[in-house]
């Protein structure tokens, strides 16, 4: 069993490291015929903070694929958005004979409910998984069957600085464009949720989010590439991307632009993929869970800030031709 969960963590942990409306359930027994002894005797519930959410909906998919893969049986559960319904939804899950817990949850602004799950599960003796959505330290810690999965934010912000790194000392001659020996890029960082319906986003780190994108994207700021994860939701708020063809909707604020038309899947880019960004490694209480820095990245998306204002086309050529740079041989395939 051990081994079996071991291999569990890691199939989460290439999901992407995982970055989701009613009670809905959808219970998948799985045909494999690879079964075997270990893994048919698992019965796990895997709980989503909310299927409605765009890219959660892309981790359930990869998930539903790799369980019925290994032969496990599972029960999938909508939270949907609702802490108080997906804590109902792991007790119902115990009380069924679950004997594993994967778990996404609601409620991040306090570690009440995520300690609660720990506790039903420790009451039933079965492990219990966090991914995507961070667990405090203090509950990982309090039931030696629990761990969690989930990437680094800062380790994410070094990640970029060594691609620019990387890049700038490949391409040199080119980005100096005065000759002055000297190059400049600055890599800012926003953290702001697109779902306004959204009640357990952090209020001080979505206001200090909103405020700075906003002030950058309004003044002409020099942000000029994006990674995303919520394209779809950061093309309807900002109106801020260009199409890949090189032209801008006519008027950002009243054109339905189909942000699919404007953005690369990281996993679109040859040149981003090739990059050598090194790996992980983390110890969790039932093995070790080793990865690559790629997969951190696999999920988002990569789009470049359009110009409206033929004054500003100047400030922006050089960023252009790392655009160009990044993203050659790409073929864009956010609309599949």
């Amino acid at each position: 069993m051990k081994k079996t969960l071991a291999i569990l963590l890691s199939a989460v942990m290439m999901l992407g490291l995982l970055a989701g409306c009613g009670s809905k359930t959808t219970e998948q027994p799985s045909t494999s015929g690879t079964e075997n002894t270990e893994t048919a005797a698992l019965n796990v519930g895997v709980f989503y903070y909310d299927y409605s959410d765009v890219y959660i909906s892309s981790v359930r998919s990869s998930m539903d694929e790799q369980l019925k893969a290994m032969g496990v049986n599972y029960t999938n559960y909508d939270g949907a958005g609702n802490q108080a319904q997906q804590t109902d939804q792991i007790n119902t899950a115990i009380s069924n004979g679950a004997n594993l817990l994967i778990v996404n949850i609601v409620e991040t602004s306090s570690p009440d409910a995520a300690q609660n799950a720990v506790e039903a599960a420790k009451t039933a003796g079965i492990p219990i998984i966090f991914f995507n959505r961070e667990v405090s330290d203090d509950v990982v810690n309090s039931y030696e069957k629990c761990a969690f999965v989930g990437t680094n934010a800062p380790e994410a912000g070094h990640m970029q600085g060594q691609m620019v790194g990387e890049y700038l000392l490949a391409n040199w001659d080119t980005v100096d464009l005065n000759g002055d020996g000297k190059v400049v890029v600055q890599v800012d960082s926003y953290t702001v949720d697109f779902d306004a319906a959204n009640e357990n986003t952090d209020a001080y780190y979505q206001m200090a989010g909103v405020t700075r994108l906003s002030a950058e994207l309004s003044s002409g700021g020099k942000t000029y590439i994006f990674l995303l994860e919520d394209p779809e939701g950061f093309e309807a708020q900002t109106g801020a991307l260009q199409y890949l063809d090189g032209t801008v909707p006519d008027d950002p604020e009243t054109t339905d632009a189909d942000w699919r038309e404007m953005v690369y899947r990281w996993t679109d880019c040859p040149v981003l993929t090739g990059l050598d960004l090194g790996g992980y490694e983390g110890l969790t209480l039932m093995d070790d869970v080793t990865g690559t820095n790629q997969s951190v990245l696999a999920h988002l998306y990569v789009g470049r800030r359009g110009v409206w204002d033929e004054k500003q086309v100047p400030t922006y050529e050089g960023c252009a031709e790392l655009w160009d740079t990044l993203t050659a041989g790409a073929v864009s395939t956010a609309a599949e």
